[in-house]
Order: C-alpha cells, then sequence, then structure tokens
C-alpha cells in the first residue's frame, strides 16, 4: 500500500461504500443513475474519479457526503453506517465531518466572504478560526468583500475556505475548476494537493478532465453508474505541472 502524503503511516479506510444502488424515476422512465458501486477512501489521499456527463459520478459524490441515499447498499464513515441515518443524523454528519466544493461556488451574494466562511465554521470553540483560514488560502485581505466584488478564483478559494473553517475529515469537489479559466484552475488545483500533502486531509475530485487524473494517488473511472477502471498512481504528478 501505498504511503506519499501523508508523512509515511499506513493509509487506512476513511469511508467505505459497499453496493450502491440508486434509481431516479419509477417503472419505464426509471434511470439507474448507480448500478452496484463498490469504492473505498483511504484517509490522507487525493482520490479523482473521472467520468462523462452521465456516468453517475456526482451522483456517487453526492451520496458520499450524505446529500442523497442509496436505494441499496452502505456507506461507512469511520465504521458507522450513514446511509442508515435519519435525516438529522445526516446532516450532523455533514457538518462535522464533509466539507463541499461545488463548481458553482455556492456562495449567498449577501454575505461577506468572512461570514460565508463563518457558515461551517465552529465559532463558538475558535472565532479565530475563519481568519486563520482565510489567510493560509491568500484571502486576508478580502474578508469584508461580497462574491460579486471577487474574481472566479477568489470565490472558488472562499469556497475552499468554508468546506476547510468546518475542520472537515473528507473534501468532496465536484468539477472544481470547471467555471473557471485555465490559470485559475491550476491554482486550485495547487491548493487541493497542498491540503493533502501538507496537512493531511482527504481530498475526492470529480471531474471529467482526463489530465486531471495524473495529480491523485488513486483514479477511479466511472461509466453507466458503475466503476470500471482502477488505477493507483506510483509518481503522481505535481498539479503545477498538469495541462489540459
Amino acid at each position: 500500500m501505498r504511503t506519499a502524503g501523508n508523512g509515511g503511516a499506513e493509509r487506512v479506510p476513511l469511508l467505505q461504500a459497499e453496493a450502491l444502488h440508486k434509481f431516479y424515476g419509477a417503472g419505464q422512465y426509471a434511470v439507474k443513475a448507480l448500478d452496484g458501486v463498490d469504492l473505498e477512501i483511504k484517509r490522507g489521499e487525493l482520490l479523482v474519479i473521472l467520468g462523462s456527463s452521465g456516468s453517475g459520478k456526482s451522483t456517487l459524490l453526492n451520496m458520499l457526503g450524505g446529500m442523497d441515499r442509496p436505494d441499496s447498499g452502505s456507506i461507512r464513515f469511520q465504521g458507522k453506517d450513514i446511509s442508515r441515518l435519519n435525516d438529522r443524523g445526516l446532516t450532523d454528519y455533514r457538518r462535522r465531518n464533509i466539507g463541499f466544493i461545488f463548481q458553482s461556488f455556492n456562495l449567498i451574494a449577501e454575505l461577506t466572504v468572512r461570514e460565508n466562511v463563518a457558515l461551517t465554521a465552529d465559532t463558538s470553540r475558535d472565532a479565530r478560526i475563519v481568519d486563520r483560514t482565510l489567510d493560509m488560502l491568500g484571502l486576508g485581505d478580502k474578508k469584508n468583500s461580497y462574491p460579486s466584488q471577487l474574481s472566479g478564483g477568489q470565490q472558488q478559494r472562499t469556497a475552499i475556505a468554508r468546506a476547510l473553517a468546518g475542520r472537515a475529515d473528507l473534501l468532496l469537489c465536484d468539477e472544481p475548476t470547471g467555471a473557471l479559466d485555465y490559470d485559475t484552475g491550476k491554482q486550485i488545483l495547487i491548493q487541493l494537493e497542498a491540503l493533502v500533502r501538507e496537512q493531511g486531509k482527504t481530498v475526492v475530485i470529480v471531474t471529467h478532465t482526463q489530465e486531471i487524473g495524473k495529480m491523485a494517488d488513486r483514479v477511479v473511472r466511472m461509466r453507466d453508474g458503475r466503476i470500471i477502471a482502477e488505477t493507483e498512481n506510483e509518481a503522481p504528478v505535481p498539479a503545477e505541472s498538469i495541462e489540459w
């Protein structure tokens, strides 16, 4: 088992999904979004899930993050089956353990950068965590700005800060570079890579861009709701060297 990027310690499972099935619609109009997916995510790894539109990759991400439920199968996070939790339990799971980063940023236009990030931070425990996170991502001078006053890259970094401020164990990123120009997208990938290599975070990136898979510890490929291939990279390429 590879150990790069997590201080040399053997990686242990953080999340395990088994036999996931998901249908949308009913009868002759039913669409099979997931068809028996098994996936293990290891603590401290950078995992890239590749697939075209309709492959099931975003549906899978939503299941792992507790934003949707499988019709059958199980999802265990640190040994606990979150697919059996009620709505309140799933909300608590997301709040305590998961950071989401979306292509569309999902920032609240009426709130400042600091206020957007504070939404997920446990400010009662440490009110300084928001400022530290923004400073780390180079947004210290944008704390009082509104999303409309930011560039695309700054908005995505705000979304990353929001995910980190909640002290998430697992960051789930759905096409995080999709709405960005090439140079800005590469900077976001460098930021995500640093979270894994320097801070020991676990990051999953869902994308249709093949080249992004080169920076991963492991690449999973999906088609028609199934995992069709899984590859381990013995020597991941630094994000700054990727071109697409």
